[in-house]
């Protein structure tokens, strides 16, 4: 769907027939690679021989408890391999793309599709309304005409806070917006942009910053008080007139105004269209969470702006680089290839992740390796934000078919005349959610919208600058990272058992490699189960002084220590490669091991409990707020617990367990001369690392004790539950 303007839309220069964007392949690192994996996977399936061939005996006598052990290990290293060969067909085929915004001024100048940018938030208390709109301004001020961008927030929580964050930012974009483009301002957020200047501002951008320190008091102000002042409310009467005196966060009418209207001819300033929507709620009516909030957006703004191009935004992730619009569209708008490319998908980079990245939320090999390699087997995942679709695209169109071309959008339409677009029954009996719009039923909506637009023939594309485009909060204390993840993991894992799965969905609809991709994520929480089935498995068979390995001196420990040890040291030559540091590999080790152990295990029970309708599940959202105390913890990189989990006493238990072990396994050791290290010399090693990787638990658990420290209560049921279970085994 778009505009007569944006469908006939043509290039300036016609016969220019550049390329916009340019597809790079590195075949020699490629090769380079396949050689490696070839001899990993060489290893594993000799580990797997070894496996079934070589029982294991306890004093000499198989018994059943030998049979369950060897089964147990067996299982496990069958999933570890096959698992590792999925997560391998992101690396053999990577693309890099390059492009080229100065051929696409000089093919279209200002004559480019409408641009609609959705920013979503649901709740003012810990997604603050000074965040929110800094997200706004800085997308406003993209570089981009500004009779072709509007700018929509979406307000899940009908805050009134949220609201008035708006009109004060509205007002101020007056003046921030062309300054911005008069000086070239990067990056675009008025927080961000101060913060890195310091002191060092002129005159001009000196004033600009006084008026953005009296908004943000304003708005904090209103924050801290939990309430609109009254002179404002007079000030902007028309708006807070739409909120009923009963209405509450989750029962309340449409509420949609127009702030600025960049369509209007007096609209002189050139500033770019401000929409404001907070969709009806009731309690009777499933509002479908963002899903929700993204399908009211796409239908209430194609009877305003009606965008050919949606760019969507989480409220944290604020515009690093006004230029990525123009980059995007270098892919979408390519004359040869960029017709069969659905989205362009931008990775979600943070601004506040410590130099060694303490809680892994950079992900850095998966954004600079794995989402580049899907890109060359059909395009990346869909991920929720920072992404450019076409609206058609969003709204069905399957690739092939003839593009929708709509009437001109009548552009002095009232928001009284649209509401109903907004309410609780307007989707009733309807495709959106189904076959129309972001899909419904799922945690991780994104994904599976992603994949059936891929099934309909689409590709998508990555893009990667050097330059992050986006920038947002990252998690700064464990928990609410490992919250996070469960939702990702149980959401991406009941992809994997519905009617979208990739594994039958997406079969004879999208390549293999992308089927493999999506899998890789699916399975996250599956593959938790042998992790911490292994790994305990591992540390008690060390404290009883049963060898699960090959003796270091045999033949047989070679395929063992190879794939060890040379997976490894590519996993950190690869995250080296992508910028990262030793240290930094090293916590993405632990956070990773924490996310398999605790995350992923909650994800995959929670989805079985779906399954046999025992609960439901629940979306969560990240707070973007931490405390003084803990904001300085985090950027001394010191780990943040706090509160009382499951997932804690869960983390605690296993690492106090491995300690124990650990530690009468030394004593034993020490006793016998070295001869138990011979035979489980491996057991050694692996139970030795998971102690050494959970160092910083265990100074939260002993050591610290600071407000951030792992709560009394967990670490005394943790150390009760590991000494009871090394107590029952000694006496078996």
């Amino acid at each position: 769907m778009g505009t007569e303007d944006d469908n006939r839309c043509k290039p300036v220069h016609e016969g220019d027939s550049e390329p916009l964007f340019e597809t790079r392949r590195k075949t020699g690192r490629v090769i380079a690679y396949r050689v490696f994996s070839v001899s990993v996977f060489a290893c594993i399936c000799l580990i797997w021989f070894y496996r079934v061939t070589v029982p294991i005996n306890i004093d000499g006598n198989r018994t059943g408890i030998d049979r369950l052990i060897w089964l147990v290990l067996l299982v496990a290293e069958i999933w570890f391999g096959l698992y590792w060969v999925v997560t391998q067909s992101s690396r053999w085929n990577p693309v890099w793309r390059f492009t080229f915004p100065d051929r696409l001024s000089r093919r279209y100048g200002n004559d480019l599709p409408r641009l609609d940018v959705f920013v979503c938030t649901a709740d003012p208390v810990i997604e603050p309304p000074l965040m929110v709109v800094n997200t706004v301004l800085s997308v406003a001020a993209l570089d981009y005409p500004p009779e072709k961008l509007a700018v929509y927030l979406s307000d899940d929580g009908g805050s009134e806070l949220t609201f008035y964050a708006l009109t004060e930012a509205a007002e101020f974009a007056k003046t921030w917006v062309p300054f911005c483009k008069r000086f070239n301002v990067e990056p675009t957020s008025p927080a961000a942009y101060l913060s890195s200047k310091g002191n060092g501002l002129d005159s001009t951008a000196e004033e600009v910053a006084e008026l953005y320190r009296e908004m943000a008091a304003r708005i904090e102000t209103a924050s801290r008080l939990g309430r609109v002042p009254e002179e404002a409310r007079l000030k902007y009467g028309d708006g807070f007139t739409q909120w009923d005196a009963d209405a509450t966060r989750r029962n309340h009418g449409t509420i949609l105004q127009i702030l600025v209207d960049g369509r209007r001819e007096e609209n002189t300033i050139e500033i770019p269209t401000l929409v404001y929507l907070s969709r009806e709620k009731r309690p009777q009516h499933h509002h479908n969470f963002k899903a929700g909030a993204m399908n009211a957006l796409v239908v209430v703004s194609c009877f305003i702006t009606c965008g050919k191009i949606i760019l969507n935004l989480d409220c944290d992730m604020y515009a690093n680089n006004s230029k990525s619009a123009r980059d995007a569209l270098c892919i979408l708008l390519d004359e040869k290839e960029g017709k069969e490319i659905a989205f362009v998908q931008f990775p979600q980079c943070f601004d506040n992740v410590t130099r060694n990245d303490l809680y892994a939320t950079m992900m850095r090999v998966g954004v600079d390796v794995e989402f580049i390699g899907l890109d060359g087997n059909g395009g990346p995942l869909y991920i929720g934000t920072g992404c450019f679709h076409r609206r058609d695209v969003i709204c069905g169109r399957k690739y092939g078919e003839e593009e929708v071309k709509s009437e001109q959008v009548q552009e002095m339409i009232e928001p009284e005349m649209i509401k109903d677009l907004a309410s609780c029954t307007y989707e009733a009996n309807t495709q959106w959610g189904k076959e129309m719009g972001v899909k419904y039923g799922c945690p991780v909506e994104d994904v599976i919208t992603g994949l059936a637009i891929q099934c309909r023939g689409w590709k998508s594309a990555f893009l990667n600058p050097e330059k992050k485009d986006f920038l947002g909060v990252a998690p700064t204390n464990l928990h609410q990272m490992l919250v996070q993840h469960r939702r990702w993991s149980e959401g991406d894992f009941q992809v994997l058992l519905s009617e979208y799965s990739p594994v039958w969905y997406g079969k004879g609809k999208i390549s293999l490699g992308l089927i493999l991709g999506y899998c890789c994520y699916c399975l996250w929480a599956p593959s938790s189960v042998p992790v911490l089935v292994y790994s305990v498995l591992t540390s008690l068979c060390l404290f009883k002084g049963i060898p699960l390995f090959p003796k270091v001196s045999s033949s047989w420990f070679i395929p063992f220590g190879y794939v060890t040890v040379v997976a490894k040291a590519y996993s950190l030559a690869e995250f080296l490669w992508c910028g990262g540091t030793f240290r930094g590999w090293w916590n993405e080790q632990r956070v990773w091991l924490y996310r398999r152990t605790s995350s992923f295990l909650f994800g995959f029970t929670d989805t079985i409990m779906k399954l046999l309708g025992v609960s439901e599940s629940a979306f969560v959202i990240t707070s973007k707020v931490a405390d003084e105390e803990a904001a300085e913890r985090y950027k001394d990189e010191v780990m943040e617990f706090g509160v009382e989990s499951p997932m804690f006493l869960l983390l605690g238990t296993l690492g106090m367990l491995n300690l124990f072990c650990f530690a009468a396994a030394v004593m034993r050791l020490a006793s016998r001369d070295g001869g138990d290290f011979k035979t489980m010399g491996f057991q050694f090693v692996i139970t030795g690392i998971l102690v050494v990787i959970n160092w910083p638990l265990y100074e939260g658990m002993l050591l610290r004790k600071d407000k951030g420290k792992m709560p009394t209560s967990v670490t005394v049921k943790s150390v009760v539950i590991a000494l009871s279970a090394c107590t029952c085994l000694a006496f078996l």
